[in-house]
């Protein structure tokens, strides 16, 4: 349905959409109207609409350039994954989980405590959209760390971030990754956290925020959690199932409003 009432009664009274208010709090197709024993027109062609933007973000090619522009005058590093083309990344996850040679040879040693890592993943427009978002909110929260330049990487996994950190010699590593797009979202980004990592690791060596776009979990809010778990991480020297997202409510609270005035100037 479209509107939030139906036909009137025999009485001439509005009848009100029960499916209205549960409409408003989800984007999963819910009450769906039909004409006789169809769907109705503008709600089939809005599915294939969805269908054909989340093929697109599967299919795209990072952007690159877009990224480059939204950094400005910060610096990154751009590599690629062992997968040579979309093709083949899509049938080869392992590819995608190590470097290219030549990349790899690229990257030089350093004493940094983390490194960010943004790689198209299964949702190229998510990458483009929040990644460089994110990593510019974290240098802000985390100003007093030793943070490596920005790596962008085509046809990257998880896994790949693993490597990136060993050759550059950071303590830790934050993936930010388009995840697999669904019928309702097309750009949600995941953001993995890993301490001391190598290649190899298990991913229960990992923390995991997912959903993050504009519709879920918004930059700022994914940024205040991200600074506490590597907080946590740098203290307990460790991630994963040992490292619990339990932030007292109150600190994030203090997070949000502190980042509220940033962006306000108040």
């Amino acid at each position: 349905m479209t509107t939030d009432k139906l036909p009137p009664t025999s009485d001439n009274r509005p009848r009100l959409d029960p499916w209205h208010e549960l409409r408003s709090l989800t984007r999963a197709r819910i009450g769906l109207e039909r004409s006789g024993n169809a769907q109705r027109t503008t709600d089939v062609l809005a599915f294939q609409a969805s269908h054909a933007q989340a093929r697109d973000a599967v299919h795209a090619p990072l952007d690159v350039g877009a990224m480059q522009t939204q950094l400005g005058d910060d610096p990154c590093l751009v590599v690629k994954s062992r997968a040579p083309d979309r093709p083949i990344y899509l049938r080869r996850p392992d590819l995608g989980r190590r470097l290219d040679p030549q990349s790899l040879a690229s990257l030089k040693r350093g004493e940094w405590d983390a490194v960010f890592v943004a790689a198209d993943g299964l949702s190229s427009v998510a990458a483009v959209e929040g990644a460089v978002p994110l990593y510019k909110a974290m240098k802000e929260r985390l100003a007093d760390w030793n943070i490596a330049p920005l790596v962008i990487v085509r046809q990257g996994r998880v896994a790949i971030g693993d490597e990136i950190a060993e050759a550059l010699g950071a303590r830790m590593v934050v993936m930010m990754i388009g995840e697999r797009p669904g019928l309702s979202v097309a750009n949600s980004m995941g953001a993995y956290l890993t301490y001391a990592p190598y290649v190899g690791c298990p991913d229960s060596a990992r923390n995991c925020l997912s959903n993050i776009h504009p519709h879920g979990m918004q930059i700022a809010v994914a940024a205040d959690k991200l600074a506490w778990l590597m907080r946590e991480a740098r203290q307990r020297k460790l991630t994963g199932v040992g490292l619990k997202d339990d932030a007292p409510s109150g600190d994030l609270l203090a997070h949000q409003s502190e980042t509220q005035e940033r962006e306000t100037g108040a």
